[in-house]
């Protein structure tokens, strides 16, 4: 008797339909049918709460690859006893940048010097902004700002005095915030290295010539093949592990002496890029980690 295939459910945000989301899309139902597993695409519009139970129950499913940040649904797909991949916490952790840092923190992990923003209002904004003195005096200028909430690179900006800094502090209230220190020697490069499971499986070195501080390449950055060392490595993996992390995409930053620094852990990392770079196909590492894990 066949044993039955394994079913799983990728979930992606109704509200995307750009060919990069598709094509990311389409790699990981590709991967399901490599490895002998059935994955049906359901996105988060469809999979209203009220109707997730009656789901899991006639189509019998085993497993939720969910490729979205609707955490709220992949809190309830866990309720009804799903394993979610990657889990709600660790989603939620990536979603947001200053609980990302918190958890880097906590764990030991190199990063730039890191202050979050205090929270205000929509009604009411910043009625002083006394705290940027702290601010500026801790991190010195250039100083870099996030959004807590962004993605490939956008929200994040460079201030280089006290006047472009209270001007987008203001620009940005009431969003939340945090302020790092600019990492002067890694200018314009950093690294990418794609995590899966307890293996560094890919990795890219990113640089931008056009004068951007930022290096994603979805901002005109450039890429090559990069060998990670070995502490570069294990930084990538231990901030997997401190947020809880199956998969996902971590990027460094070059410190002074050349020690890794983490910028960003990526829970729902895009990898057509990476794979245009090194030819690993992450969809199917990542599926094939999903089916060894089940």
């Amino acid at each position: 008797m066949l044993e039955r295939r394994k079913h799983g459910i990728l979930v992606v945000n109704e509200f995307l339909h750009a060919n990069k989301y598709s094509e990311l899309y389409e790699w990981f139902e590709n991967a399901a049918e490599k490895y002998h597993m059935k994955l049906t695409i359901k996105t988060n519009a469809s999979l209203l709460v009220s109707d997730i139970k009656k789901m899991v129950a006639e189509e019998q499913i085993d497993f939720v690859l969910f490729w979205d940040k609707d955490i709220r649904l992949a809190q309830y797909l866990e309720f009804v006893g799903l394993p979610v991949f990657n889990s709600a916490k660790a989603v939620e952790a990536c979603d947001d940048k200053s609980y990302t840092y918190l958890l880097l923190e906590q764990a030991g992990i190199a990063m730039p010097k890191t202050i979050i923003g205090p929270k205000t209002f929509e009604s009411v904004n910043y009625t002083t902004t006394e705290f940027l003195d702290i601010v500026s005096m801790e991190l010195g200028f250039p100083m870099i700002i996030k959004e807590c909430y962004g993605s490939f690179g956008q929200q994040v900006y460079m201030v280089h005095t006290k006047e472009e800094l209270l001007k987008k502090v203001k620009e940005t209230s009431p969003k939340p915030i945090i302020f790092q220190e600019f990492i002067k020697t890694s200018f314009a490069k950093d690294l990418r290295l794609q995590v899966v499971g307890d293996q560094v499986v890919a990795s890219m070195y990113r640089y931008s010539d056009t004068g951007d501080f930022r290096a994603n390449i979805s901002n005109g950055g450039k890429m090559r093949y990069y060998e990670p060392t070995k502490e570069e490595q294990t930084i990538a993996l231990k901030s997997c592990e401190a947020i809880g992390l199956d998969f996902a995409g971590v990027d460094l930053l070059f410190g002074e002496e050349g020690q890794p620094l983490v910028c960003e852990v990526n829970s729902n990392a895009h990898f057509r890029n990476i794979y245009d770079c090194t030819q690993v196909n992450v969809a199917e590492m990542i599926m094939e980690y999903i089916l060894n894990k089940l």
